[in-house]
């Protein structure tokens, strides 16, 4: 029987308009800029303590565009040859668990995830169901791939991680990379819930951006402006504390003695050793590079481990613009899973469970491995597509106190629709956050005092061992 149709954001064709952040709109979004520093304003975000859990740190990797749940981990082998696809499952190291043939790294590595296969909403659009994905709540305008990012949006995980528990060094609080998430087929462009919403712009992501597996990508956001020197940053720095000094014996002035302190922060920032080397993939053995992936989904989430290990609480890796619709696999479905996107996608998650278990790390980080949506059942005749489908996928956790080797839900012999265990994008969130040791029911105050919850969902408690 047919699946019902539907309506879905247009394929992704058009790939000549790209997002990039430039230098001058890094500079514009910075407090510091009269320095010469090229930070964004997220400093703040590390002027505020709170929240305990298992977890320390987290690294969220977002498949950006929807990654199929039935050719990756939710496989249906016999369901008819226009639903099941082209893949083979293999068996793992989890009794009974059998995942896509091309997730070959995975394979001994599945008893450390918990996998959960009930993942479900019911919005197809891309820009709004990011939102409720990245943050854990609705998006202010629903089914809409229409609306760019906004004040009103629930600020993201990484976020909310500033405000509650930011990083004690100089490094910051909350990093994207190597983009933000950027459909060129959506109307509104940019995925909203990447920044920090109604928190506040000072609680928006340092963003690395670039590919940081070419050989002279560098981290721009750490650079000083042209014919800025070291020696005239520190001129400039005891000239902004002397005029602190003499401006606070005549008025007290919250606003200005915060802007005081993002500006030092900045200079920590740039000054710091340990801050350099924490983005510096060459303090890496090839070895591990390699292990890793020498392309771009491989060296990012190499990178979100150096960060978290430094102190990072929060990292978030973008699936890259590839130029080729990112998982949104409205055609060619098969080859783009087996020759370009499960590849890295399976080696650099396999390369970060093993690295951070090697490291003693695995069991206070958590990781999470999912996308906004999957793909509907049946096969689009004529160029071997899957279209969106919001109503059944799947996602993956591990370490933070996940229970590894746990499968959560179950879809029908179609993966179309849960059996049972219905979970909303919103209860992952959650149970992010339940690992990190955020209540579920946790209200913060927007810029306007009013308090607001951080996350709609419920955790999905079984999960933790």
């Amino acid at each position: 029987m047919a699946l019902p149709p539907v309506a879905h954001a247009a394929p992704c064709t058009d790939f000549r308009r790209t997002w990039r952040t430039s230098r001058r709109a890094l500079l514009q979004a910075g407090a510091v800029s009269w320095l010469g520093l090229s930070l964004p304003r997220l400093l703040a975000a590390q002027q505020q303590a709170g929240g305990t859990g298992k977890a320390k740190r987290c690294i969220l990797l977002f498949m950006w565009g929807g990654p199929s749940q039935l050719d990756t981990f939710d496989m249906k082998p016999h369901a008819p040859a226009e639903i099941r696809g082209d893949f083979q499952g293999i068996d793992t190291s989890v009794p009974g668990l059998r995942i896509c043939e091309h997730f070959q790294r995975m394979v001994p590595l599945m008893d450390r995830v918990a996998l959960v296969r009930s993942l479900t909403h019911n919005d197809p659009a891309h820009l709004s169901s990011a939102h409720a994905t990245l943050t854990g709540h609705r998006a202010p305008v629903l089914f809409s791939d229409a609306d760019p990012p906004s004040s009103k949006d629930t600020p993201h995980l990484g976020s909310v991680m500033a405000k509650l528990r930011p990083a004690s060094s100089a490094l910051p609080s909350f990093v994207t990379l190597p983009w933000l998430a950027y459909h060129p087929a959506a109307p509104g462009g940019q995925a909203p819930g990447q920044h920090g919403g109604w928190l506040g712009k000072q609680y928006d992501p340092m963003l690395l951006s670039g590919d940081p597996n070419a050989e002279q990508w560098g981290v721009p956001e750490l650079q000083l402006r042209d014919g800025v020197d070291l020696g005239r940053l520190e001129q400039r720095k005891s000239l902004l504390n002397h005029l602190a000094q003499e401006r606070d014996r005549f008025t007290a002035n919250a606003t200005a003695a915060n802007m005081d302190g993002l500006r030092a922060k900045a200079c920590e920032l740039l000054l710091s050793s340990r801050t350099h080397e924490a983005f510096d993939l060459s303090q890496e053995t090839a070895a591990t590079r390699d292990r890793y992936g020498r392309n771009t989904h491989g060296q990012c989430v190499l990178l979100a481990r150096r960060l978290v290990e430094q102190g990072v609480p929060l990292v978030n890796v973008n699936w890259h613009d590839d130029g080729r619709s990112f998982w949104d696999t409205h055609g060619n479905n098969f080859n783009r899973l087996k020759d370009d996107l499960i590849p890295p996608a399976d080696q650099a998650l396999a390369a970060l469970l093993t690295d951070l278990e090697e490291r003693g790390m695995l069991e206070d980080t958590i990781v999470a491995w999912v996308g906004e949506f999957g793909r509907r059942p049946q096969i689009t005749a004529g160029n071997a597509g899957r279209e969106h489908w919001p109503f059944c996928y799947v996602g993956l956790l591990a370490g933070g106190g996940i229970r590894g080797g746990a499968i959560y839900g179950e879809s029908d012999n179609r993966a179309a629709y849960p059996a049972r265990d219905p979970v909303t994008p919103q209860d992952f969130a959650a149970t992010i956050y339940q690992a990190l040791g955020v209540p579920a029911d946790l209200t913060l105050p927007d810029q306007l005092g009013r308090p607001l919850r951080v996350c709609e969902g419920t955790p999905i408690g079984s999960l933790f061992s």
